[in-house]
């Protein structure tokens, strides 16, 4: 698998045909509003590195932090982030998400030859989510000082700390917009009124969490794929009369993000067919890319790169040029 092979973007017009099965448009590059650093910065994520052609291919290790060593017992190698560079770098992924301190130590090895998401807050899974709230880690400041290509930072929406989340993000958005940063958000839903209200994985939350990264700034938002389950009946209306397909609920997702481009979320690992349906379907309904971890490196080395180099042609498919 060459870089040529890889960073060389089809002709494929917006909202044209892969085969005979259309997909939606994504937004192009010069209508999201960016600033010239922030379009640079975005130029080499969507086309100079990864699948390209417009496409993001992450591979986020803030596992740790999130939820413990625990998500490294399945592949014990992957305790050591030079497994997740390694296979960032040899997979030719668009980014790597992470920490400053799995930045600071291990990327001084991987600068300039893999793009560096630096997340900016986090919290662990010890205390309970109902008031969940991710402190800051790092500062833009971290990010360019590293070299970063863009910086990540997690919203709670619906946590009763939401007040709190939106004041520091603001703050996070002012300075990426000073310093030309583009600002990935985690938009996830959280807390008891979530919970009543159909919960973290219904339309409805994931819905306004894509809408409310929108309008938060976000340049691109991470959301997770909706999922439909008896409690969909407790959402406000109408979400709770809906009945859509997976495939029509996440393209009103990506619909309410707007000009915000669209990341999924890989979640727990799954079977190969599954993820690679859901990378289809997230791609037909208009998402840019995804961002997988656990799904990807909790695989022994040679499955990795197996499934990396699937996700590399499906993501051919999509490729559309820069405009």
């Amino acid at each position: 698998m060459t870089d040529a092979a890889n960073r060389n973007p089809s002709t494929i017009p917006a909202g044209s045909t892969k085969g005979s099965t259309p997909f939606a448009a994504r937004p192009p590059l010069r209508l999201l509003g960016l600033s010239p650093g922030k379009r640079t910065r975005m130029k080499r994520l969507l086309y100079d590195y990864g699948p390209g052609g417009g496409t993001l291919l992450v591979l986020p290790i803030d596992q740790g932090l999130e939820h413990g060593p625990v998500d490294f017992f399945q592949n014990p190698e992957a305790l050591d982030p030079e497994y997740q560079y390694r296979l960032a770098h040899e997979g030719n992924f668009s980014a790597i998400a992470l920490h400053i301190g799995l930045a600071e130590k291990y990327f001084h090895q991987y600068a300039g030859e893999v793009p560096l998401i630096l997340k900016l807050n986090g919290k662990t899974t010890i205390p309970s989510d109902a008031q969940s709230f991710s402190a800051l880690t790092g500062t833009v400041e971290d990010a360019v000082r590293l070299g970063a290509d863009a910086v990540g930072y997690t919203v709670y929406v619906g946590s009763p700390a939401q007040d709190r989340d939106f004041a520091q993000f603001q703050h996070v958005r002012a300075e990426a917009d000073r310093l030309g940063m583009p600002v990935i958000v985690w938009a996830y839903p959280r807390g008891e009124a979530v919970a009543k209200k159909g919960g973290k994985e219904s339309l409805y939350a994931i819905d306004y969490s894509a809408r409310v990264a929108l309008e938060l700034g976000a340049d691109v938002v991470k959301l997770n794929y909706p999922v439909a389950s008896e409690k969909d009946a407790d959402s406000p209306p109408p979400y709770n009369t809906l009945k859509l397909t997976p495939e029509a609920a996440f393209r009103k997702v990506v619909q309410s993000a707007g000009r915000a481009l669209v990341l999924v979320s890989g979640g727990e690992k799954v079977g190969d067919a599954e993820l690679l349906e859901k990378v289809r379907m997230s791609m037909d309904a208009g998402a840019t890319g995804i961002i997988f971890g656990r799904n990807l490196w909790q695989r022994p080395w040679a499955d990795a790169l197996k499934i990396t180099r699937e996700l590399h042609a499906i993501f051919g498919e999509y490729a559309q040029p820069l405009r």
